[in-house]
């Protein structure tokens, strides 16, 4: 909800973006290689608004 990443993911997909949002941070939390925080910030940055 901070840059509105994940809601844009989910209007692209056409999906909830409740259910992104609790899949990007089960997949954050689950996952040690996965650096959910970078990859936010960089999609933040790449994406357009």
């Amino acid at each position: 909800m901070i840059a509105g990443v994940c809601g844009g993911i989910a209007e692209y997909f056409g999906v909830d973006p409740t259910l992104v949002r609790i899949g990007f941070v089960l997949l954050s939390l689950l996952s040690t290689g996965f650096p959910g925080l970078l990859v936010y910030i960089i999609l933040a940055f790449v994406m357009p608004e």
